[in-house]
Parts: structure tokens; sequence; C-alpha cells
């Protein structure tokens, strides 16, 4: 199921999706590549360009101002994508400055300010007009030698362009002009220490070099830093697939502390990219450097309320304790909630309270235990002190108990309605997300396929309520991943598998294999692997698929692997594996598993003919899949009886047994299923119908025609799933029917195909009379 805790974590960077990052200290410079953009505002108010490319330019002056520098090649393909006119415009005047003289550049900014369009074009207090006016005070506050090397870095920014590229090609320094009181904006920061004039005045060569011919990059201004961090935080959230690869992330990230190690955000956001990786170390020790410059930078009140030192400690041990729960290190995460909680306790903070809480529940539902009443008690107080959120995550987790204790559908789904009330009164997307997504788990652990489908269409066709930002679509949530996963297996289970191919590519495209929920489609392509690959008798394929199972689902790996034993007629040791996965899921409480276990161990029963040692089994498993409401396993267990009863000598009662189970798994249920249940059905009919295998004796002949017809369409469902053993036995059964009923060119013609597809497995077949 889908998880419900994902985003359930103090974040001090993100407000409603935005980064709050005023601690950063260092103000804007002038840059050749800064240069290159006054000069495409310039030319924009200069020149007449048609309505559609000015808001095309429009939409890229926000881009080009905040984000980082980029090289005059990406620049000038952006600007030539909206309007070439424009981009012709301002390679001259890039020209023009980098071929000629200082003068050229000074005259430049000189005729900038004064030009007549921008009085009515950029406004003093519009993003462009504060843009332009923030250089033109940081140009005016250069040196005569920092001009001088401004003016040489615009001439390698442009030439570099042109010219071929060579080894250990670099960009260029940049120029921060030491007065504060270039800053405009009256945002109470302090200009980085780190970037002295000494250091600004150093020669060219000297700083052009370093760590064998990496690019020497400098420090992001404040409007640089906050739009980087609030676009990858943004995507780390919503859609990793476009957030920066972990290694160049991190790599950005290294170069921003760098120059200012403070900057409590960008250790926040480097916390959040080692999650993305499992790496345990680094994710813990960016976390606590995050809460100590919180702490100690003297800022506390503006990021985090009016009492931020003790709020930053207590969420510190809050986060901290949410960190050890992700990798599975529960006592040392009931240290740092108890820690959270004495705190929050001491300063009177319910919300903390209710935060912690929630870890609380989370935490004992990971170590296995029945957590249902500190759930209960969460949801009332979050009810009481009003946060909505907290209280649908309770509900949603109360719903997951409650489906793996056997509680009733209806119960939950009435739960899920009251919870989806309270997501459309205050507009949480994510939990109308996870609640969808939860609905489709459920419906398909109840074995119904037809509402899970609904359920996973009626999720990928909804639109987000989220605004859309930095244009990415709310679709590459944990709950699309599980919702496309459902879809996948259900198209599976249908022998559609062009249409699995298509869905499981688009999973990959969506979560590359570095991001969080890949592992959701991982397991599941591995799954649907396997099943086809034993469908069809390929067992030396499906072998090798349960490692990479077992790396991911360790249940699921043990039961594939009983699996491909058994199917290989090594039944001593599938039988050691199930005995070690049903100890295994007991201690979990995984039902599902152990009734599929139970399942198995009475098939290898069959293989020695102790079909009466299985009836026990067979009736633990009923009970079990009836007490918790799984009509698919049930149904499958009810399959399972008939055909122990049918080789114990009833074959009417087993045929009384079927009608029973037959509905809901031709409605509900997979391919294969239907195949083995039709199949089963004919082996019934034939024995109640009195039909010896070696053609002696009278049979029913309406019985026998009954089965004939019940054969073909289980044929026909074999088909679809390629499964040439299964299709061997009914070819068999339907040359024997023929016969018995006098049909000599049809027995013929079942007998040709009955050989031509034993030649074609080349493997002995198991009796007919000793397998479902």
């Amino acid at each position: 199921m889908a998880s419900v805790h994902e985003s359930l974590y103090f974040n001090p960077m993100m407000t409603n999706g935005v980064v709050h990052a005023n601690v950063f200290g260092i103000k804007d410079w002038v840059s050749p590549y800064k240069i290159s953009v006054l000069a495409l505002l310039y030319e924009m108010s200069a020149s007449k360009v048609s309505l559609p490319e000015r808001r095309r330019l429009n939409k890229l002056i926000l881009p080009l101002q905040q984000g980082p520098d980029l090289t005059l090649g990406q620049f000038l393909k952006m600007v030539e994508e909206c309007c070439p006119q424009t981009a012709y415009a301002v390679k001259l005047r890039l020209h023009e400055m980098a071929n000629g003289e200082l003068k050229d550049m000074e005259y430049f900014f000189s005729t900038l300010s004064t030009h007549p369009s921008f009085d009515t074009e950029a406004y003093k207090t519009s993003v462009v007009g504060l843009f332009m006016r923030h250089m033109l005070l940081a140009y005016n506050k250069l040196s005569f030698s920092q001009v001088y090397k401004l003016y040489k870095s615009l001439q390698q920014y442009y030439h570099s362009h042109y010219a071929k590229p060579t080894d250990g090609q670099v960009s260029l320094p940049v120029l921060v002009a030491d007065d504060s009181d270039m800053d405009l904006t009256s945002i109470e920061d302090t200009v980085g220490d780190r970037m002295d004039k000494e250091e600004l005045d150093t020669p060219l060569h000297e700083s052009e070099l370093r760590n064998d011919n990496t690019p020497s990059r400098g420090p992001l201004s404040q409007k640089q830093a906050e739009y980087f961090l609030a676009r990858q935080a943004y995507l780390l959230k919503n859609d990793e697939n476009k957030a920066l690869k972990p290694a160049a992330l991190q790599e950005e990230l290294n170069n921003m502390l760098k120059f200012n190690p403070d900057f409590a955000e960008a250790h926040y956001l480097n916390y959040l990219n080692s999650l993305r990786v499992q790496d345990i170390f680094l994710s813990a020790h960016s976390l606590l450097h995050c809460f100590d410059r919180l702490i100690l930078s003297g800022n506390e009140g503006k990021s985090n309320g009016d009492e931020g030192y003790g709020r930053s400690l207590r969420y510190a041990a809050l986060n901290l304790a949410s960190l050890h729960c992700r990798f599975g290190h529960y006592q040392q995460a009931d240290l740092a909630l108890q820690e959270a909680i004495r705190m929050a306790q001491e300063s009177n903070d319910h919300v903390c309270l209710q935060h912690c809480l929630s870890w609380l529940y989370t935490l004992e539902q990971m170590r296995g235990s029945d957590s249902t009443v500190l759930t209960e008690d969460s949801v009332k107080m979050a009810a009481h002190f009003c946060l909505p959120y907290l209280a649908s995550l309770g509900i949603q987790s109360l719903v997951q108990q409650g489906a793996t204790q056997g509680k009733s559908a209806h119960k939950l789904m009435d739960a899920l309605k009251d919870t989806d009330i309270l997501h459309w009164k205050h507009s949480l997307s994510e939990l109308i997300e996870i609640s969808l997504a939860q609905t489709t788990s459920i419906w398909r652990m109840y074995g119904k396929s037809t509402m899970a489908l609904q359920q996973a269409q009626l999720l990928l066709n909804m639109s987000s309520l989220e605004p859309v930002n930095f244009s990415v679509q709310q679709n590459n949530t944990e709950a699309f991943a599980v919702a496309l996963c459902h879809l996948a297996e259900l198209h599976a289970e249908q022998g559609l598998y062009s249409a699995v191919s298509e869905i499981l590519q688009h999973l990959k495209e969506q979560f590359p294999p570095h991001t969080q929920h890949a592992k959701l489609w991982m397991l599941c392509d591995l799954k649907i692997q396997f099943e086809r690959h034993m469908n069809e008798g390929k067992y030396h394929l499906a072998e090798p698929l349960v490692t990479a199972i077992s790396a991911l689902n360790k249940s699921e790996g043990l039961y594939r692997k009983a699996q491909v034993l058994k199917a290989l007629n090594r039944s001593t040791e599938a039988y050691d594996v199930l005995q070690r996965l049903q100890a295994r899921c007991e201690k979990t409480k995984s039902t599902e598993v152990v009734i599929r276990v139970m399942l198995s161990t009475a098939e290898l029963h069959w293989e020695s003919s102790g079909f009466s040692t299985a009836l026990p089994l067979l009736l633990q498993a009923l009970a079990l899949a009836r007490q918790h409401h799984l009509q698919a396993l049930a149904s499958e267990t009810i399959l399972h009886l008939a055909f122990t009863q049918l080789m114990l000598g009833v074959p009417e009662q087993a045929l009384s047994v079927l009608h029973e189970a037959i509905e809901p798994v031709l409605a509900h249920g997979a391919v294969m299923d239907k195949g083995r249940a039709l199949m089963l059905t004919a082996r019934c009919q034939m024995a109640v119908a009195g039909f010896k295998s070696n053609g002696q004796g009278q049979a029913d002949v309406r019985l026998a025609v009954l089965a004939v017809d019940t054969l073909k369409e289980a044929a026909s469902y074999f088909s679809r799933l390629s499964c040439k053993e299964r299709l061997r036995d009914v070819h068999y059964l339907l040359a024997q029917l023929h016969h018995s009923l006098g049909q000599t060119a049809l027995r013929n013609k079942s007998a040709m195909l009955f050989r031509l597809l034993d030649q074609e497995l080349q493997s002995p077949a198991p009796p007919v009379s000793m397998r479902l």
C-alpha cells in the first residue's frame, strides 16, 4: 500500500512550497553572463518584436535572472528559441563590447540607465527594474582594476563560445562589490567575508584552474541561491525525475557551502539529497549541521518562529527520529523521539507533540506492534487542535491497519470517504492521491480487480489541486507510482503484456532508477517477468529473477524461490523454504503470504499423494482468507479443496464446491486462474459423468459434451498466456473425450496438437491428475 507518512517531517526550507533562504549573505554582482542578460533587456526595449515572441521572452526573463550563470552558448540558444531577431541583436551588442575597447563596455552601462524605453517598460520597483538597478550600482561600486578584470572576463566569456574548446577551459571569476549599500531590498544580511578585496584583486590566471582542470565556479548570489534551493526542493518533493541527479546536486551544494558553510537550508537540501541514495552517514551529518546553523546563526526567530531556538532543538530531534525510522534503526529512533517529546512538553508545543505522536505510532507499526490505540489518540488530538493533515494521516494509518487485521470493506471505505471530505474541504491534494492509492490497494487485496482498476484510473486522470510550479505537474508522487504498478499487474494478469510494457516504460521514464520510488516499479517488473516465465514453463529464466526479487522484498523472494524449487521437483528444499517463510510472515502478520504458503505446502503434499494430509492446511487457509475478507485467496483455496476432493474420489462434492468459487474467479480473477478453474470443472464433470481414461464404461454424453466446451474455453485462456504445458494437458483430455464420444476427426486433431506441443516442450509431461 502507499506509504502515508512519506511527507511527515518538519522541513525548515518549505512553507507551501516556498523556500526561506534569507540567511544567505552574498549580494548580487556583475558577471559576463549578467551583462548578457542586461544586453537582452536593452534589445527587448529598443527593438520591435511580435506579440508572441515578446510573451516568450517575458517568460524567459525571470529564470535567466534568478538561475545560475549560463555559458554564452546556452544563453543564446534559449533566446533564439524565443526570438531569433533579438538573439542576433544581443550577439552584435556583445560582439561590439568584446571586440572593442573598455570604453565600449563603459558606454553600454552609461546608456543603459538613460534609455528612454526603460521608464515605460521597466519600472523601478519591478523585477526587471530592481535587477537593472542592482547591476548598475554593483558596476559603479567596482574599482578600476575590478572593471578591467570584468572587461577581460567578458572578452574570454565571448570568445570561449566561438573559439574551439580546449582542455582546461574554465568559467570566469565573479566580481563582488564589497559595499553593503548595494542592497535595495532592505534584506538584513551581511556581505560574505570570504570574498574580500585581496581575493578579488588576484591575477586572473591564478584563479582560473583548480583541482585538475575542474571549472572554477564562484558563489551564487542571494537571489540565485533562493531560486536554486526553491526549485530543487520543489522538484525533490513533486517530480524527482526533473531534479538534478544526486551526484550533480551534491556537487552544487558543496560549492554553495564552500562559500557559506553556515547556510542552514543548503544543509537541509543536502540531507534530502542524501536520503535519495540511502546514505545514512551523510544524511545524519547534514541534518545535524542544518539545525546547528539554525540555532547558532542568530536568525532562529526569522526562520522558525518567535521562540526559534527551542523549536529548532525540538524539530531537530524529531527529524533525527524520522531519519532513523526510515533506515530501520528503531532503538535510536525511539530515543530521539522521546527527547523531542520531552522538549515539546516542557515548552507546551502541542503541534510538535502531535507530530511526535504520529511518528510514535508509525514506529510501533514498523516494529510490528499493534498501534491502534496510539493512532486513535493521535487522530482525536489532531482534530482537537485543528490539524487536518495529521488527522487525515492518522485515519489513513487506521485504514491500513484495519485492512491487515481483517476489517470489512464497507467500514474501511466509509472511513476513507470521511477523510476524502476532509481532504477536499482543506484542498489537501497530496492526501487525496494517497487515499485513492490506498483504495486501489485495498480493493486488490480483497480480490476486486475491477474496482481496483477503476480507482487507479480515477487517480491517474485526476487534476491536481496544487499550483503548477517550475512546469511540474503533480504526477510523480508515490501514490501515482503505486497506482501505475497496480495497473501494470492487473494488465499482466489478463495477459496484456504489450500494455504492461508501455506502463512500465512510462514508470521508468517518470521514476528513473536513482529516484526514491523506483523500487516500486522494479519489484513490479520483476514479479511480472517471473510469473510470465513460470506460466510459459521457462523455469531456467525465472530462477535468476529470485535473487533480484529477494533484494527488494525478502518475503516475496522466498515465496518465489519455493515456487521455482517445486516446479523443478526439488520438493524437500521447497518445503524447507516455505516453512521458513511461514514463520517469518506469522511474526510480521502478513496474512496474504501465510495463506499462499499454505496453498503451496498443500501442493507439495499432493506430489506425494498426501491428499488427506493437505485437507487441514487448506481448511485453515480458507478460514483465514474468509476472516480477512480476502476473496481472491478464498476462491483459490476453494479450487485447491475441490481438486483434493476430486483426488479423494468425491467428484460430486468437488463440483458442488467449485460452483461457489467459479463466479468470483471468472469476474475478477487472473487469466491463469480462470483457465485452471475451468479445467478443474471439466475434470469434475468427466468424473461425475463416469468417464474412464481407458475408454471403458458408458459415460454420460451430456456431461461429456459440457466438459468439451469447458475445456475449449480453458484452452482459450491458456493460449493468451502462451502456457504450453497447460495447453498440452487440455488437448490430452480433449482427445480422450472425443474418443469416448466417437468423434474420430476431432480426436485425431487434439492428439496431433498434443503431440506437437509435447515435442516442442521436450520435457516429460507430469500426470494430469496430480496438479491443479
